[in-house]
C-alpha cells in the first residue's frame, strides 16, 4: 500500500524543498504557487481520485453480474488518468483494479499485453482492451438503471 503513495509524497516533498528555497530567496508568492501546483500534481498521481479499487476476482465476479468494464490501472500512470478524467462521474460505474496493490491483477495485464504491465487495460466481455478511448469505454457501459 505504501507503494502506491510514494509518488505522491515525493511530490510534496519536492514542492515544500523548492517552495522553502524559494521562500528564503525572498520569493513568498512563486513559493506558494509552485507549493501549490507540486501538491496538485501529486493529488492528480494520488489513488484519491480514482473509485474505490477492489481485487481483480471481485472485479470479475462483479462485472460478470451486472455487465460493467473492469480496468486495470496504476497510480502515477498518465494514461489512466488520462481515462479517470475523461470519464468523469462515468468512471465510478466501472470496476478499478490497482495492479499495483493486486498481483492477481498484474498477472492479467500481463497476459493480456504479452507480458508487459501496460494500463489501463480494460476487460469488456472478458475481452482486454489496452488504453482505449475514453469516449468507446463510456460507450461500453450498460445503461443507468
Amino acid at each position: 500500500m505504501t507503494r502506491v503513495w510514494m509518488l505522491p509524497v515525493v511530490l510534496v516533498l519536492s514542492g515544500a524543498v523548492v517552495a522553502t528555497g524559494l521562500a528564503l530567496r525572498g520569493d513568498p508568492v512563486m513559493a506558494a504557487v509552485l507549493l501549490v501546483l507540486f501538491v496538485l500534481f501529486a493529488g492528480m498521481n494520488s489513488p484519491l481520485i480514482f473509485p474505490r479499487t477492489v481485487p481483480a476476482a471481485e472485479a470479475r465476479r462483479r462485472s460478470a453480474v451486472d455487465g460493467r468494464p473492469v480496468v486495470y490501472w496504476r497510480p502515477g500512470c498518465t494514461y489512466c488518468l488520462r481515462l479517470r478524467l475523461r470519464l468523469g462521474r462515468d468512471a465510478s460505474r466501472l470496476h478499478w483494479v490497482d495492479i499495483r496493490r493486486d498481483p492477481a491483477g498484474a498477472a492479467e495485464v500481463r497476459a493480456a499485453n504479452g507480458g508487459d504491465e501496460t494500463v489501463p487495460t480494460v476487460f469488456v466481455a472478458d475481452r482486454p482492451h489496452t488504453n482505449p478511448d475514453p469516449s468507446w469505454v463510456r460507450e461500453q457501459l450498460p445503461p443507468a438503471a
